[in-house]
């Protein structure tokens, strides 16, 4: 089933995780992504493991941000390498990278020349610590942008500066990519003109510090990694009931109330009365809140929050949540028929739309898949661009053709 980006086709330049997590967003939206990556190799990611699925080895890193796409290889420094990335700049709408700022210039392709190939070109492009400034040419994974950009020293246990377990920063940078495209899209189809859009992993961090950001630039309180609790808002957070641990999140004084008399405890008691007061005073109340937690199962605490409307969960392992009727429910989990793999399950889109069936999603593509296809398609192209160009001069008369 086509999606809303149909007949949009996009040259990903990108490897590693934020310009793949981008591009695939966009193909689950409809977008053709045509993968350039270099012969032998490839992306990374396809050597990054373990795990690796199958006889072959292949890398779920890899199958986890590629899906909807194909694969073509092109040497960038080699002339005909050159010459097909210049056929299909001609032909494609967005245009894709997260090389070090400067890297797409001496490959010869500098944004001027791009958009003398294509006016209407739309170019993402995606560092780790901006396009300018005296550290834009840094290069930037997501580990190392976590703790450049703040991420590590407001998570973990206190004093421990701790890393988010997902790739954050890629995945942060890939949606505001997303975003920009969209809106540039958006903005072509009023002017016909292209666009420039530029985002890093650094940006998209301190884009998402919040209210951590403005503890420092307006209160001038630099925050400090609280565990699971929530710096400002209590009770929120991880409690110990008889058999593990539940999350809570009481985020208001309705909720404070429903979840006081679900637990025993005075609303009203001074020490707890307000936000400030429980924040001001989180270790004893955590304290009376475990002492209550401890005398029944998590199973049962939940079913008794859920009951009085207070926000409550599980602490899922990765396998529970893909097994969870809920997570199923909502389209996270698709299938896609793999060569080499056969049929597998792989982390589904995001987004849906109502009214639309669920679409028919294809395996990230084998190394160089689609080396023929994509080369018909662009002789196919310039076939036409040929035939239009004649049909325009014999729409000439003499004098026009200058004859």
């Amino acid at each position: 089933m086509p999606g809303p980006l149909e007949d949009v086709v996009i040259v990903d330049l990108s490897r590693v995780v934020a310009g793949p997590q981008a591009t695939m967003t966009l193909a689950d939206l409809g977008a053709r992504v045509i993968k350039v990556e270099q012969p032998g190799g490839g992306d990374e990611t396809r050597g990054w493991g373990p795990p690796f699925a199958g006889d072959e080895q292949v890398s779920t890193y890899y199958l986890s941000i590629n899906r909807n796409k194909e694969s073509i290889t092109l040497d960038l420094k080699a002339a005909g390498g050159k010459d097909t990335l210049a056929r299909l700049v001609r032909h494609a709408d967005v245009l894709v990278e997260n090389f070090r700022p400067g890297v797409l210039d001496r490959l010869g392709f500098p944004v001027e020349r791009l958009h003398e190939l294509n006016p209407g070109l739309i170019v993402l492009s995606i560092t780790g610590f901006g396009h300018e400034g005296p550290e834009g040419g840094r290069p930037g994974y997501d580990a190392i942008v976590q703790g450049e950009a703040g991420i590590m020293s407001v998570t973990g246990p206190p004093g421990t500066p701790s890393k988010v377990g997902l790739s954050i920063a890629d995945i942060l940078a890939a949606g505001n990519g997303v975003a920009g495209v969209l809106a540039a899209l958006y903005e072509r189809a009023r002017t016909g003109r292209g666009a420039v859009v530029r985002t890093s992993l650094l940006a998209s961090v301190v884009g998402a510090h919040m209210f951590q950001g403005t503890r420092w630039t307006v209160a001038r309180d630099v925050p400090e990694s609280v565990g699971n609790d929530h710096p400002s808002i209590a009770p929120y957070g991880t409690f110990r009931c008889k058999d593990g641990q539940i999350q809570i999140g009481v985020a208001n004084q309705n909720l404070w109330r429903r979840f006081a008399a679900v637990v025993g405890l005075d609303p009203g008691d001074p020490r707890y009365a307000t936000i400030p007061d429980r924040s001001a005073n989180r270790a004893e109340l955590t304290g009376d809140i475990e002492r209550v937690l401890g005398g029944d199962t998590r199973e049962v605490w939940l079913a008794r929050l859920n009951e009085a409307g207070v926000p409550a969960g599980a602490i899922r392992s990765i396998d529970e949540v893909y097994e969870w009727e809920q997570t199923r429910s909502q389209g996270l989990v698709v299938e896609v028929d793999h060569p080499q793999l056969g049929r597998i399950e792989l982390p589904g889109p995001a987004l849906r739309f109502d009214g639309a069936p669920p679409r028919e999603h294809s395996a990230p593509p084998l190394l160089g898949e689609h080396n023929d296809a994509v080369m018909a398609w662009l002789d196919e192209c310039d076939g036409l661009d040929e035939r239009d160009g004649l049909d325009e001069r014999d729409g000439l008369d003499e004098a026009e053709r200058g004859e």
